[in-house]
């Protein structure tokens, strides 16, 4: 008879369970890509929001992040909105869970993550910033 304490445990048992890529992350948490077979238009994060002709826009926009220090995607997604652009906007790249406040505050709607960083950052740490509305100091301030 074999000892279970003392025979080792396969490193692929203690392994997390594999996601799908990519992640597409909402409020209500991690969920797969309900958009993959329509039109999406891509921007990176030196583009001009002024140049985007959002007539010929489709509904959904996705504004590339090319590292989590590169903010320069949400002013691009505030710009869209401010223009009037009410199609999805979707954050893709590196932008981690301590930015999805400031993503949805900005316009975009969802952020596009890898499988890997699904995996570094849990989607309970997502959920837990999915109350973006709550924390909004101004509004605390303006209550009293």
């Amino acid at each position: 008879m074999t000892d279970p304490v003392s025979e080792p445990t396969p490193l692929a048992a203690n392994a997390p369970e594999p996601v799908p890529e990519p992640v597409i992350v909402t409020d209500t948490g991690f969920a797969s890509d309900d958009w993959a077979a329509k039109a999406v238009l891509d921007l990176g994060s030196d583009t001009d929001p002024a140049a985007v002709d959002l007539g010929s826009a489709p509904g959904l926009i996705r504004i590339e992040f090319p590292s989590f220090s590169d903010g320069r995607g949400f002013s691009i997604a505030r710009q869209l909105r401010l223009r009037g652009y009410q199609g999805r906007l979707r954050a893709k790249g590196h932008v981690i869970a301590d930015q999805y406040t400031m993503a949805r505050r900005s316009g975009f709607d969802e952020v596009e993550i890898s499988a890997d960083l699904a995996t570094r950052q849990p989607e309970a740490q997502w959920r837990f910033r999915a109350n973006w509305q709550v924390h909004d100091y101004q509004s605390r301030l303006r209550q009293g």
